[in-house]
Formats: C-alpha cells, structure tokens, sequence
C-alpha cells in the first residue's frame, strides 16, 4: 500500500503516515528500508500494513518532501556532529540522548548556577529544588546514550536516602545507649557519634561521585538504539 508521512519525531523515532484507504497507520524507525531515503513529513511511501501499524516501509524516490527531508537531515547532522549545543534539548527534555561533552556543559552549568544561588536566601532554595529537574534529564540522557535505562538515575537518590538513615540511626543509637555521657558532655561519646555520621555521608559521596563518573566518562553507545540516533553520527 501507498500513503504519505503526516509526522515523524526523530527524537522518539515514531511517525505517523496516512495511508492512502484514508486510514492512518503509526509506525517505528525500525520499519523503515534501508537505503530508501530520508524519513521527512510529506513523503510518499509504500508499505505494507498490519493491523495499524506500518512494516516493510520504503521512501518512494523523487518526492519533493523527501527532497527537502535529505537537504535538513544532512544539516542538522553537520549541526550536531559538529558539537552544536541546544540548551532546551539538553536540560528540559528527558527524550533522546545526551553525548558526553554535552552532559559535562550541562552539569557545570547547573553546578555554577547552584553555587550562585545558595549565596540567596529563601528564592535561592525555591529554584535551587527547581533545578531537580534539569539535573534528572541530563542524567537520564545520559544514560540513555550508553544504552541504559534512565531509571538508573535513581542510584544516588537511593543512596542519599540510606545515607540519610545512617546518619540518623547512628545518632539516634549514640543518644540513646549512652545518654549520660552526653549529659556529662563527654568528648569520646560525641567523637564516637561523629564516627559514625561519616559513614552516612561517605556512602552518600562516594556512592555519587562513583554514579557521576561512570555516566560521564562512558563512551556513547554505537549507532542508533531505542532512545535515539547516536548524537555523535557514529
């Protein structure tokens, strides 16, 4: 069957062709032929159907669209292999992949940024959690580039949490198994409590410090995979 690409988001890989028995079909990257040209709103295709999904699909040649298709794909792949920034895409969106230069640009802009605004009292702290946001999708992307999935963003969440519950179980335990020396005002109590605290906060560091290094020094994953093209063109 024939029909027309009515929507393509290259950042998902899913499009939408209305075929040409009036119906409209959603289909994937992967369906589309090698070779048979570039994926751009207003081409004529021929596929083939299965239930509402199109398979088998195949860019028909000397289309003005998919013309027009191969002009922009061949310049937004100069723009992006060539090491083009995009702010929005890269700390708003949680689609797509995220190459490693552009993850470390976003991180110390998000780092320089909260530094600034823990110097501002109260607004400060308003957008400072704001910036949870950015922060996730730059990670998530990340990962999703190596080929993971983003919800191995949640590892030094979880081990702030457990940080977090070491810290307050070690001084809950201090307080409460030896509360004279803390009435007495005891030097080795509170050192042993402090002692204690550092684990808490070494496994919350360590266990960050460890994630950051891994989603930042690991290589893209080759080729296109199921978040995205390579953004490096490789």
């Amino acid at each position: 069957m024939r029909g027309e690409i009515l929507s393509y988001d290259d950042v998902s890989g899913t499009g939408l062709i209305s075929g040409d028995d009036s119906i409209r079909y959603g289909f994937g990257r992967s369906a589309v032929q090698a070779g048979g040209g570039v994926i751009a709103p207003g081409a004529r295709v021929d596929f083939v159907p299965e239930g509402l999904e199109a398979t088998q699909i195949m860019i028909l040649a000397g289309s003005p669209a998919a013309a027009f298709g191969q002009a922009a794909q061949a310049a937004y792949t100069v723009r992006d292999t060539g090491g083009g920034y995009d702010f929005q895409s890269a700390m708003l969106s949680f689609n797509g992949r995220l190459r490693r230069q552009h993850f470390w640009i976003s991180w110390l802009i998000l780092l320089g940024v909260s530094v600034v605004l823990g110097w501002i009292p109260i607004i400060g702290t308003v957008i400072s959690i704001a910036l949870i946001w950015p922060n996730l999708a730059i990670t998530v992307k990340r990962l999703h580039d190596m080929g993971k999935s983003g919800w191995f963003a949640v590892i030094p969440w979880a081990a702030t949490v457990v940080g977090f519950f070491m810290i307050i179980a070690s001084v809950g335990t201090a307080i409460f198994t030896n509360p004279q020396a803390f009435e007495n005002e005891d030097p080795s109590a509170a050192l042993a409590m402090i002692g204690s605290m550092m684990g808490g906060l070494a496994v919350m560091f360590l266990v960050g410090i460890a994630f950051l290094l891994w989603i930042g020094i690991t290589d893209s994953q080759r080729g296109d995979n199921r978040f995205g093209p390579n953004p490096k063109g490789e």
